[in-house]
This record gives C-alpha cells, structure tokens and sequence, in this order.
C-alpha cells in the first residue's frame, strides 16, 4: 500500500512501475484532479472513493473526472447521498453504474422533478427499486453498527429579536421587497441572496452589518442572550460546541464568552493552521482544557473528533440539515459515553423560522431533500418571497395573502 500525497511526482516512469507491484492505492480527489493523466491512463481493479459527496456537482471538474476513470470494479461511501437535491443521486449514478438513471435531463423530467415539486410517492417507490439493489445503507443508530452509542436530543431554541434588531430587520425587509420588484433574472437572485445573508446576520447581531467599528455589546442579540441562559445551565465542566457559518460572529463571540464566564474560549475557523488545530482538538478532548469551542460550520463541520462534548449549539442555521447533522456528529460519534443535547437556534418572526418551517416540510416528503442551499430562495415569486421573510401578522397589514 502507498499513500500518494504532496508535491508532483518528479520520475513518473519510476512511479508507473512501482503501481505494478501494489495493491492499494491511497490519495485525494485534489491530487486526482492536479495528476489526472496518471489516473486517466489505466484500468484500475477496483476505484473506491470515501466521503463520495464530494462528486455531487456533476458539473465539476472532480466529479467529470472520477467519471472518466476505468475500472473493474466500483464503489463509494458517503453518509449523505443526497445531500442538497435529488440530482446529487443522479451524480454518484454517473460514476457507479452510468447507463441506469439514464441522461442527466431525463432524470430531472422522470424523477426528481416529480418527487421534488410534486410529492409524487408512485414516482418515488419506483426510483427506490430502481436504486435499492445498489444500496447497503448503515447509520450509527443500528444496533450491529454502534450498539453503544448514547442517544441524541434535538431541541429548536426560539429566540427573540431584540428592539433594536427588530427595527433593522423591518427596515431591510422593506426596502429589499421593493428593490426587488423591477428585477429579472440573475440580477433579482442576486439581489435575493444579499438580502439572506444581511438578515441571517441580523439575527445573529447586527454589528455584522456594521463593519469594524460595530458595537459588538451582547445586550443587542436576542441569540448571545439564550446562550448565555443555556450555558449557565449545563454542568460548569460540560464540553459544548458553538457551531456558526460566519466567521466574525464567531471571533466576537469567543471574546464574548471569554469575557462573561471568566475562561479560555476555543476557536477554530478556514484561517487555523493545522498544526494548531491539532493542538486545539487535543487540548479540548484531554478533558483538562477550555470546555467552549467555538467552530466555523465550512471548516470544523467535518473530520473532526469531539466527542469531549455533550452539547451542541448550531447558533445559526445552515439550510441544508445534512451538513447540520454532519456537524452535530463530532460529537455524537463512536467514543461519546453521554447523551448529546443538540440545540438549534431559530429566531421567531423572521426567515429563521418561515425556513425551519418549509425545510421540515421538504424533509418529511424525502429524507434531508432540499435544493441546493439557499438556490432554491431565488427561485420565489415576490408574494412567496413577502410571506417567507414576513411574520404573518405583518402579512396581513401588508394584504399578503398566505
């Protein structure tokens, strides 16, 4: 066995002959990409790929790659084979058996666009057979797999927008309903999502729309408020992870912490090296370092091991529940002796909840089927749009019908 990892091979006819004499192979989906001739120029017995989601865009040089790539034999591992939409099946199809969901387009008219607009259950159980023989599927909750493993507890946190941030959100809304109005095309969509992702910030806090000199004061979010409530409630020793998507909400928020309990407050983002990193994991997991972690949703969501930690905060949400659950998973993992209390926070009377709301919806028609991130918020006509980021009483005056 080799692990074929760093700079670019310098002898590549030394490097051809030695794959003659071994029997397994081990790389990334990066150096696939960087060393595809390589790759490309063989048949290989048997292509595995592991955390296979990552060819899910069939659009990406990754996942047009791994399709090219001959081979006897094929297989993937993946938790979350349909992470965003229905088309990421179609994907990982391409690669393990291309002819049997047939075309790309052909999929979206004969599956998933009936299963994802329409509900269509007869339509659903025939994708289903078709699929099922391909298919072992193994979660941690199965008795055989890890018969150990203490249950978990998901709880929606309703939060409050302070005044202040109730004003601002107002404001916003208002003006983005009517800055939308004469939009077309990419123009509104992007339009759309500038609106999402100032107003998921609001309900964080609203220096994160501020710039550098905001006034990161606690008193101003809603959210910091039922922290601090939850915190002072859990045992004074308890590891807890504070799972946010914005990285500056987390800086403050570690100095926040820091400040109000008097103790050493992790954080880990896209910008930590990995040799501190490591560091962090192990100080937090040895039980004798800082109980608080604060961790980028992108950067700490995955590969980590924490299972120090009993609680889990995601203080804001991200639309698709695979990574959230991927997330919550560094904790309830093989190893975890507790059960984990996982708290979700949702802002009430704002899109924080409109979405939590049309996302359990989606969920239960498919398991974790949603579309792609926040794509799919673009695609919404102005009254789907009015009723999505206003509260129904604010509808009503509006003449916004549900």
């Amino acid at each position: 066995m080799e692990l074929h990892h760093g700079d670019r091979i310098k002898d590549v006819a030394l490097f051809e002959k030695n794959l003659q004499n071994l029997d397994v192979l081990l790389t990334s989906y990066a150096l696939i990409t960087r060393d595809r001739k390589l790759f490309l120029d063989r048949t290989w017995k048997m292509i595995i790929l592991d955390e296979a989601q990552q060819i899910k865009n069939p659009s990406s040089k990754i996942s047009r790659l791994c399709s090219k790539l001959e081979s006897e034999g094929r297989l993937i591992l993946t938790g979350t084979p349909v992470e965003n939409r229905l088309q990421d099946l179609w994907t990982l199809f391409r690669f393990l058996q291309p002819e049997l969901l047939g075309s790309k387009r052909k999929f979206g008219s004969r599956f998933a666009s009936p299963i994802e607009r329409h509900g269509d259950e007869q339509v659903k159980s025939q994708l289903k057979r078709l699929v099922g023989p391909f298919i072992l599927r193994r979660t941690k909750m199965d008795p055989h797999v890890a018969a150990e493993l203490p249950s978990r507890v998901e709880t929606t946190v309703e939060c409050s927008l302070t005044e202040e941030q109730a004003q601002i959100y107002d404001g916003e809304v208002q003006e983005a309903l009517n800055s939308v109005q004469g939009l077309e095309g990419f123009e509104r969509k992007g339009a759309i999502l500038r609106l999402l992702t100032r107003l998921k910030q609001l309900c964080d806090h609203p220096a994160l729309l501020e710039g550098e000199k905001a006034d990161w004061s606690e008193a101003r979010s809603g959210k910091i408020h039922r922290l601090f409530e939850i915190l002072r409630e859990l045992a004074p020793h308890e590891g807890v992870l504070i799972f946010s998507q914005f990285t500056s909400m987390l800086k403050h928020l570690k100095a926040i912490l820091s400040r109000t309990f008097g103790e050493e407050v992790l954080l880990l983002d896209g910008s930590t090296p990995r040799e501190m990193r490591d560091q962090m994991v192990e100080r937090f997991q040895s039980g004798k370092g800082p109980r608080l972690f604060c961790i980028s949703l992108k950067a700490g969501g995955v590969g980590l091991n924490l299972t120090r930690a009993s609680s889990v905060v995601h203080f804001d949400r991200w639309w698709n529940p695979a990574v959230e659950a991927q997330a919550t998973d560094r904790a309830h993992r093989i190893g975890q002796r507790q059960t984990v209390q996982v708290f979700k926070f949702v802002t009430v009377a704002t899109l924080e909840e409109q979405i939590a709301r049309i996302i359990a919806e989606k969920r239960a028609l498919m398991e974790d089927l949603i579309e792609d991130g926040d794509g799919w918020l673009t695609e919404l006509n102005n009254q789907e749009l009015s009723k999505l980021l206003l509260p129904e009483s604010a509808r009503e005056e509006a003449g916004v019908s549900s």
